[in-house]
């Protein structure tokens, strides 16, 4: 083959690459009901399949910026970084899974708080960051959610948690645990202040961050077909050598049982929030 023959054959190469990159990133194939969408679309929908309503995972800011006015958003606390006095190492040392955690997020934790507004009203948000370290409750998670509290009671703020997490982090072992019973003293002391706690539960809320703060909103919404518990399925199954409900610690299983108040897809959250806020006073 000539030197024009090869050239062709490299730029035919580099033209069907690109036709393939372009048409992958434009479309996106919904892991429950199957339909194929454009991206553009499941965007502009909440980030949820048009079809069928399915929940795509997305960021903790992102589920932030569904609820507050446009730039209305103050990060605070964003500097707290967590620190190792067990020395822990599993596979891994546990400083070595933090650096690798902070590179992949580009946050220092896997709680992001601060104040925003809903409607022009002022209210004190958090959300968990499922990709640092499955959105884990360690020390600085636990210090960063009671701040958030005694900030909303200085400012008279009611308080907005979003919860995705795995519950808590082991390699900080009793000051992990710790952590729920700090952010449950908090919230007593928001209750005492005359204000609220609206919980948000996507998917997947489970283990320590369940058993504590998550559960004790003064009103618990939950994700659609959020996985939501505190031991997993697998795991309690084992335990009980029985076989659980197909729909089990689902989110409308949860609402069947009194669990949770509501199931509500992301585009109701900002609305219902903003009633609530007002209902609350």
């Amino acid at each position: 083959m000539g030197l024009k023959g090869l050239l062709f054959d490299k730029i035919k190469k580099v033209k069907t690459s690109s036709k393939k990159e372009i048409q992958e990133n434009l479309w996106i194939k919904c892991d429950k009901c199957q339909e194929i969408s454009y991206k553009d679309e499941i965007r502009k929908n909440f980030h949820a399949c048009p079809s069928c309503g399915n929940h795509f995972k997305i960021s903790g800011r992102e589920k932030i910026q569904i609820i507050v006015d446009e730039n209305s958003f103050v990060e605070i606390d964003q500097n707290l970084v967590s620190q190792d006095p067990l020395k822990f190492r599993d596979s891994k040392k546990y400083t070595d899974r933090l650096k690798a955690a902070v590179k992949k997020t580009k946050l220092n934790n896997a709680f992001i708080s601060g104040i925003g507004s809903v409607n022009g009203r002022s209210v004190n948000i958090g959300a968990f960051e499922f990709s640092f370290l499955g959105g884990s409750m360690g020390s600085v998670v636990g210090e960063k959610i009671s701040r958030l509290i005694e900030s909303a009671i200085v400012n008279k703020n009611h308080v907005v948690t979003i919860s995705c997490s795995g519950g808590a982090r082991m390699q900080e072992s009793i000051l992990s645990l710790m952590q729920m019973a700090k952010t449950s003293a908090a919230l007593k002391r928001l209750e005492r202040s005359g204000l609220a706690h609206i919980s948000i539960l996507t998917d997947p809320t489970t283990g320590g961050v369940t058993a504590s703060f998550a559960m004790l909103g003064d009103v618990i919404i939950a994700e659609p077909n959020a996985l939501i518990g505190f031991a997993g399925p697998r795991v309690i199954e084992q335990t009980i050598k029985q076989k659980l409900p197909d729909d089990f610690q689902k989110s409308d299983f949860l609402l069947e049982h009194g669990m949770v108040d509501m199931v509500l897809h992301r585009k109701d959250w900002k609305p219902t929030i903003s009633k609530m806020l007002d209902f609350f006073g």
